[in-house]
C-alpha cells in the first residue's frame, strides 16, 4: 500500500482530468482544502510526535537539529517553488501554448514528490496523505496542459514519471543504506516541506483567502479523519 497508493492517486487524477475534463473549480477548491488539511493534520498527528519521541532519550542539541532539518525542508519548498510556480499546491494558470517538455516545473514537481516518499516506509499514514494531496493536484495539472495545448504523449509522460516520483523515494529511502542513515534528518525536511505544502493549501483553495462554511467543513472533516486514522 505504501507503493501503491500514491502511484494510484495520480494516474486516477489524470483519467478524471483527461475523460471526464471536470469543469466546476469550486469542487476542485474543496477537494484542495481538504487534502490541505488531512496532510497538515498527518504531519502534526503523525510525524512530528514520533520523529521528536525517536529522540527523546538524546542529547538537546540532537533535538535542536531535528527542528534545523525542518525549517531546512520549509526553505528548500520555498526554492522548488520558484521553478515550479507553485504546481505543488495547484498554483498553476494557462495562458499560452505549450509544446515541449516544461522542464523546470518538470523537474522541481518530481524532486518534491521523491522527498515526499522518503519517510513514508516508517511513517505508514503518510501514504494516505501524499494520496488524498497528488490526487487534486494531478487533476489540476493535467487540465492546465490539456487547456495549454500540450501534446498528449508528452503530458502521459509527465504524470506517469510525477505517480512514480513517491513510490522511488518510498523504495530509495529503504534499499540505500546512504539514506536510511539519514532517516531522521530527511523525515524533518520532508515534514518542513508538507507544513508549507499543507499550510498553503487551506489557505490558497479560496478567493481572496476568505472562508467559508463549506470550506471550514472540510478542514474539519480533513482533521478528524487523519486524527482517527
Amino acid at each position: 500500500m505504501n507503493y501503491f497508493l500514491p502511484l494510484f492517486s495520480v494516474l486516477v487524477g489524470f483519467g478524471i482530468a483527461l475523460w471526464l475534463q471536470p469543469q466546476n473549480k469550486s469542487n476542485l477548491k474543496l477537494l484542495m482544502a481538504f487534502s490541505g488539511s488531512f496532510l497538515l493534520s498527518i504531519t502534526v498527528f503523525h510525524l512530528l510526535p514520533e520523529i521528536y519521541h525517536h529522540h527523546e532519550e538524546h542529547l538537546d542539541n540532537e533535538q535542536t537539529s531535528v527542528g534545523l532539518f525542518i525549517m531546512i525542508g520549509i526553505l528548500f519548498q520555498i526554492v522548488l517553488e520558484f521553478f515550479s510556480k507553485g504546481a505543488e499546491h495547484g498554483h498553476v494558470h494557462a495562458h499560452d501554448k505549450i509544446n515541449a517538455m516544461p522542464w523546470l516545473l518538470f523537474v522541481s514537481l518530481c524532486i518534491h514528490a521523491l522527498l515526499e516518499g522518503f519517510p513514508v516506509s516508517h511513517h505508514h499514514q503518510l501514504a494516505w496523505g501524499i494520496a488524498i494531496h497528488h490526487l487534486p493536484i494531478s487533476i489540476i495539472l493535467t487540465t492546465f496542459f490539456l487547456q495549454a495545448k500540450l501534446q498528449k504523449n508528452i503530458l502521459f509522460v509527465f504524470m506517469l514519471a510525477f505517480a512514480f516520483m513517491t513510490p522511488l523515494g518510498t523504495w530509495a529511502a529503504t534499499h540505500i543504506p546512504q539514506l536510511a542513515q539519514y532517516q531522521t534528518q530527511l523525515s524533518a525536511v520532508v515534514i518542513g516541506i508538507l507544513f508549507h505544502i499543507s499550510s498553503t493549501i487551506i489557505f490558497e483553495s479560496s478567493e481572496g483567502h476568505k472562508f467559508n462554511i463549506a470550506k471550514i467543513s472540510m478542514i474539519i472533516l480533513g482533521v478528524a479523519l487523519a486524527y482517527f486514522l
